[in-house]
């Protein structure tokens, strides 16, 4: 029989694999789909709801999360269906030949939405999952490593996938593409459901029973605030970007393979330092510098008059938003460090909610702009000026945290040092 040290090694092991795997099928919606709704006529507008639209359907999931996991004995049994149902999101896209030429964009739009329906459960479930599986003294380790894990999989996938595409006579590149990455996906699964954790029934509150709600924490809503900005920050040109490359510098599939692999170079490089960097400076500095590494990235490529220039762009945005992620899911781990795991789902439901709402509102504020006619340069530019803001805010939030309070607040605090 395994020890608990045991468990817990081979827990870290399966967790590495199951990202890896995922990885290898992410690069083909996380690098090309967007390449894909292009080729079909996506309008900025459509790519932006393709973009955002599943995070609003994730918002409204998500609440179900702590009713679904209340139902199961242990946070694995739990996320079976959901994580599975989530994968279908690389089945999908495989459909969209099979529909009439102007309904192909909005097929995408719906099959992004409904693979968001499981994901909402999933990934908050997820988080459960990481915490009682793996120390937390690990668990910043354990993320660096996935982080690495996932980048060099989608490098080594954008790469593939990107030759196939441009070889392959078009939809049939992408349809079967997708179907890689949908049988991908599903070794995936096999990995997660390979963890083992102890069972730990989630009993739903009687009526009348309470807890201290989650937002009462002053650590924990400025963690929520900081989600909320980077993302927003991010997001703003997330779906613009591929609209850049390819209408204004003429970036075809072989180019955003190598783009990718720019981006996800860097990510997996800097996945080997961001413990080391958040030992040294914190979680929350490493994500407010990250996100200026993110603001410069967007400037170059704005800037921009060929497509090679891009590709240093793609390499700092690759860096800075891996170690802005990992510094805000160790912030979040910070801020819950007291909190028992059978609250955490609570926790977990308030968190990626939060986050899917910023993550719908960022890329509206690009594709819209674009949609209007806007230069895209200039939209770039706008993107630009949210993440400096963002990564300002992040770095003086205890300054900006004393000011967002009610004054009356302050003045009670004031007066307590008297």
């Amino acid at each position: 029989m395994k020890n608990s040290t045991d468990i817990e090694r081979a827990n870290f092991h399966h967790l590495v694999l199951e990202v890896a795997w995922f990885g290898l099928a992410l690069a083909a919606t996380s690098r090309f789909l967007a390449v894909f709704a292009i080729r079909l006529g996506a309008t900025p507008a459509e790519l932006g709801w393709i973009t955002a639209l599943p995070y609003i359907v994730l918002l409204g999931s998500t609440a179900l999360s702590t009713r679904w996991r209340s139902k199961f004995p242990d946070s694995i049994r739990a996320i079976f269906w959901p994580s599975l149902g989530f994968r279908f999101a690389f089945l999908f896209p495989a459909l969209t030949p099979l529909f009439p030429t102007h309904l192909q964009p909005a097929w995408l739009i719906l099959s992004s939405a409904l693979a968001a329906l499981p994901q909402g459960i999933s990934s908050t479930i997820f988080v459960s999952v990481l915490k009682e599986a793996i120390p937390e003294d690990r668990l910043t380790p354990l993320v660096s490593r996935r982080t690495l894990g996932m980048n060099v999989a989608l490098g080594l996938a954008a790469l593939a996938f990107g030759f196939w595409l441009e070889l392959a006579p078009f939809p049939m590149n992408y349809q079967v593409m997708f179907l890689a990455a949908f049988a991908l996906a599903l070794i995936s699964q096999i990995q997660l459901m390979r963890v083992r954790v102890k069972p730990m029934p989630i009993v739903q509150r009687r009526e009348g029973e309470t807890s201290a709600p989650p937002l009462q924490s002053t650590t924990f809503q400025k963690t929520l605030f900081i989600g909320v900005i980077i993302h927003i920050g991010f997001f703003a040109i997330l779906p613009v970007t591929p609209l850049y490359l390819v209408q204004s510098l003429g970036a075809t599939e072989g180019f955003m393979a190598l783009f990718g692999i720019a981006e996800i170079g860097s990510a997996a490089t800097i996945a080997l330092f961001t413990s080391r960097i958040a030992k040294k400076i914190g979680h929350r500095r490493m994500v407010g510098f990250s996100m200026a590494g993110t603001a410069t990235a967007a400037l170059i490529m704005a800037l921009a008059h060929n497509l090679p220039v891009t590709l240093i762009a793609g390499a700092i945005s690759g860096a800075s938003w891996t170690a802005a992620t990992v510094g805000l899911f160790g912030t979040f781990v910070e801020s819950t460090h007291d909190v028992p795991n059978t609250d955490m789902t609570r926790y977990t439901t308030i968190y990626h909610q939060l986050i899917f709402i910023a993550a719908f509102i960022g890329p509206m504020i690009g594709s819209n702009l674009a949609n209007s006619g806007i230069n895209l340069m200039l939209v770039m530019l706008v993107g630009v000026a949210l993440r400096l803001l963002a990564s300002g805010a992040v770095l003086h939030i205890d300054h900006l945290w004393s000011w967002l309070v009610h004054p009356s607040q302050r003045i009670r605090r004031a007066y307590r040092r008297y």
